[in-house]
This record gives C-alpha cells, structure tokens and sequence, in this order.
C-alpha cells in the first residue's frame, strides 16, 4: 500500500512537471534576463531607467512563473506560505511594469502622476496581503486596475502614431503581451482558466531584446566613431603645442601637459624662442572636452595674431582679449605671459586672471603676481605689466589652476604651499626633471584628476 502511494505521488509530481515545464522554462529564462540586464547596468556603473527596470520586471516576472507552478505546490508543505508568496509577487509584478512603461515614455505627458498612483495602489496590496493574508478581494481590486491600466495603454499606444521602427517594434510586443494579459485577467479569471500571458511577456520580451540589442549595436559603432573623432581632435590639439624650446644659451624651457579628458582647455605656447628671448604664454578655459579645446584653438590664434607685442606682455594681452570678447560663448580664458630678455637682464610680466607665476631664486620661492581681467570678459579691459630684474639661475614656474586645485580623498586642496614646495624642490633638476616632478607630486596626492594639468619651468642660464 505504502508502496502504491509512493507510485501514485512519483507519477502526479511528474505529470505535473511535464504539465509545468513550459512554464519553469519561461520563468528560468525571465530571471536569466533579468539578472544579465541587471549585471549589465551594474558594469556600466550608470542608471538606466529602462534597463533597469526591464530587469527587475523580467526577474519578478520569472519569478512569479515559477510560484505560479503546480510542481511547487506539491513540493512545499507550507500551503498558506506558498499562497502568500504567489499573492506578494502577483501584486508586485505589475509595479516595475508601469515604471517601465513611465520611463519608455508610453504613458504619455502625464506618466509620472499615473504611475504613481498605480504603484501606491500595488503596493498597498502587498502589505493588505501580508497583513491579512491572500484574499479574494484583493485579487478583484488588482485584476481590476490591471485590466483598465493595460487596455488604457493600448489605446494610447494605438492613438500616438510613429513613424520610429523601435516604437512600432515595442508596440508590437506590447499589444500581443497585453492581449494575452487581458484574456488571463478576464476570460481566463471568470470562466477558462488560462495561462497564456507567460507566452505574451515571452513574446514582449523579445521585441525589448531585439531593440535594445539594435540600440547596441548602433551605440558601437557610434562610440567607435566618436573614439576615433576624438582621437583626432587630441592630435590635432597636441600639433597645437609648440615644439620643444629651441637650444640656446639663454634659456632652457619645458613643459607638461596632462589633459582631464582627450581633449583640453590647457594651452601653453612659446610666441618667442631664440638665442636671446623666451615669450612665453599660458592660458586655461574654464570647462573640459571638445568645447573647451576649441576655444584654446582660438586663444593661440589671438596670441599668434598679437605677436609683434610679444615684448610688451599687457599690450599683447589687451590685444588678444579684443580678438576674443563675444567669441568664448560664455567660457572663462585666464592666461599669464612672461617676456624675458637676456640682453636687458630683465623679464617683463601680465596676466588676465590667472594664478600667479612662482620665481625661485637662491632656494627662495616668491610670487610674480601683475592681474587683471580674464580674456573675453570686457572688451575695454586694461592690462599692467611688471617688470624684474633677472639673475644667473633663476627658475620660472606657470602652471592653470588644475595644480593647486587638485582634491586628496578629503577633499583637501593641494594648494599653493605644497606647490612652492614641490617647485623648491626642484633646485638642481633639468627643467623636464622639474615640470615631471610636479606633476607626479599633483597626482600622488589627487584621489583623481578632476581637472586638466599644465607646467612650465624656464631656466636663465645669464647673459653670455
């Protein structure tokens, strides 16, 4: 007899599997991609709306398919945990639905409020649900709102016509989902019993995979082109910056330049470079990327069209701040520009609202400071000069902001403290070895570069 029992129970658990199958196969592959879209979301480390929430929907979707089961039935002893759990996920499935929905933009202009309402009202039904337990009525209030809410979104669905291949794609889908949906949620609930919506999500589910897999591809091969303009644009920028320093036995000149992104707002340049003058410039526009790049490319044109001013830095720097006003849209230009002359043993000094030049002489660090507006800002703006005396060995420093506003994990600046320190410590360096140093000595203490980086150091080696 125990025997024969046995027998029976084996059979029944396995004309159940076979009656179940389709369904533990449907919902195996819904969680599957929920988890793989959900792990795609989390590699990218960005939210999206409708990849997340396409993820959550399919995994509580697969879920559901699997509560749902008569297999599960026969296998769990505790009936009424089984029938609260069906119940709690019957309610929440449709919440990460509608948010997809709001966030696909097919709710139309007023998605947001709907959805709201709707979550509120599942919601609700879960917690009645684990308060109360299962109820019949309930099931009539979630049936209800689900069946107004889909053929609601089927009619908006029809109405808004469009002309895009993946709306009418994702539509497509959609209908035969909520086709299938109604019919469990009517027919199926009041007089056939059904469960064919398992086959309509199947169906849903493919016609997302096919966009979102187009939408893949098209971002590749986007994103390759994208590389690859950028990637030009950075040459370009860098055949921008000048050569190295001419040998001479005046001066010896070099500079860093390590940009936040391929392309940069940092700009240095040598508007003079021979046996007995250096004019040197830098300049920083406010912002990063191709913008910010671009408006660089102007700021060398002004000082290249300037460069007969080269030897009276305020006039160069009014100069240019004429070629540039109503040219930056709205992007700040700081520059600094130092003209140094061998024969006269003396350089001359301007800035436009750039950090001051640092001068190291006989291990001493002091500032060279002559500001005024920064470029674009005023078309009437006016520019001083200053004028040192220079001596055998001095050593010049320019740098953009990005130096002494790099943050460590603390949000701590570097500063201009541990800048006139790293910049004394230099003393005995090349001028490669210096502009190195200082940078490695930013970035050491940066968490991470959240702006562009740019040195200078030029060395006067006397008059003879």
């Amino acid at each position: 007899m125990i025997l024969l029992d046995a027998q029976l129970t084996a059979s029944e658990v396995l004309r159940t599997f076979h009656h179940d199958e389709p369904y533990l196969f449907l919902g195996a592959a819904f969680t599957t991609v929920g988890i793989v879209a959900g792990a795609f979301c989390v590699l990218r480390r960005r939210f999206d709306a409708l990849l997340v929430w396409m993820a959550v929907f399919a995994a509580l979707y697969g879920q559901r398919a699997w509560l749902q089961s008569d297999l599960l039935r026969l296998l769990l002893p505790d009936k009424s945990l089984l029938a609260t759990l069906r119940s709690v996920f019957d309610f929440l499935v449709p919440i990460p639905a509608f948010l997809f929905f709001q966030s696909a933009g097919l709710l139309g202009r007023h998605g947001k409020a709907i959805t709201s309402v709707l979550c509120s009202v599942f919601l609700g039904l879960v917690l009645a649900t684990l308060v109360f337990g299962p109820q019949d009525f309930l099931y009539t209030i979630n049936n209800t709102v689900v069946v107004v809410a889909l053929l609601a979104l089927a009619v908006i669905s029809f109405l808004r016509g469009s002309a895009d291949r993946d709306f009418v794609v994702v539509r497509g889908g959609l209908i035969f989902f909520i086709a299938f949906a109604l019919w469990d949620n009517t027919i199926g609930a009041l007089w056939l019993p059904s469960k064919i919506e398992p086959y309509g999500f199947a169906v849903f589910l493919g016609c997302l995979g096919y966009v979102a897999a187009r939408h893949t591809l098209e971002r590749d091969v986007e994103l390759g082109e994208i590389q690859k303009e950028l990637e030009l644009a950075r040459r370009i920028q860098i055949s921008l910056l000048p050569a190295a320093f001419p040998e001479s036995k005046a001066f010896r000149v070099a500079a860093r330049y390590v940009p936040m992104t391929s392309v940069a707002g940092d700009l240095y340049d040598f508007l003079v470079a021979d046996e007995r003058q250096a004019g040197l410039l830098m300049a920083d526009v406010s912002g990063h990327g191709v913008p910010a790049a671009l408006i660089a490319s102007m700021v060398k044109m002004a000082a290249i069209s300037q460069r007969l001013l080269a030897a009276h830095p305020a006039e160069l720097l009014a100069g240019m701040n004429a070629a540039l006003c109503g040219n930056t849209q709205g992007a700040l230009v700081t520059a600094a520009y130092v003209h140094l002359d061998a024969d006269a043993r003396e350089l001359r000094y301007a800035a436009a609202g750039h950090p001051a030049m640092l001068l190291l002489r006989d291990g001493i660090v002091t500032e060279v400071a002559e500001n005024g507006l920064p470029l674009g800002a005023m078309e009437q703006a006016s520019y001083s000069g200053k004028t040192l005396e220079i001596r055998h060995g001095d050593r010049l420093l320019l740098y953009t902001d990005g130096l002494v506003e790099a943050r460590n994990g603390q949000k701590e600046l570097f500063g201009e403290e541990s800048l006139a320190t790293a910049f004394r410590d230099t003393a005995g360096l090349t001028p490669q070895e210096a502009v190195d140093r200082i940078i490695a000595a930013v970035e050491h203490w940066a968490k991470a570069q959240d702006d562009d980086l740019t040195a200078l150091v030029c060395d006067y080696l006397g008059a003879d």
